[in-house]
């Protein structure tokens, strides 16, 4: 498989996993929902402005959008900063306490 069609599944599998519809997600990084389609139908290359925001928007870096890491570890805390991202201020400084308890 070539780099760029890994890049492009990579980027459905990350959508999916997280439970996000393209229109959604196409919303989240700022590009037509045609657009996120192409990207991800491998008939269009996002640009590296693009990649970044995918990025950013999973917490991980470019690198790890090209290999992918399938540790069940790595799934659980990406799914707790999507969970965060989404927080309010207030409610984070409570789960912080809460954390920072738990893992004592």
């Amino acid at each position: 498989m070539k780099y760029q069609e890994l890049i492009n599944s990579n980027i459905r599998a990350l959508r999916q996993k997280q439970g996000l519809t393209q229109e959604i997600f196409s919303e989240k990084i700022g590009i037509s929902l045609q657009g996120l389609s192409n990207i991800e139908r491998n008939k269009y290359q996002p640009t590296a402005e693009t990649i970044d925001k995918i990025c950013k928007t999973f917490n991980i870096t470019p690198q790890e959008l090209l290999i992918m890491n399938s540790d069940a570890s790595q799934d659980i805390i990406n799914n707790i900063v999507t969970l965060l991202n989404q927080c309010p201020q207030k409610k984070l400084k409570k789960i912080y306490e809460i954390v920072s308890i738990l893992v004592k």
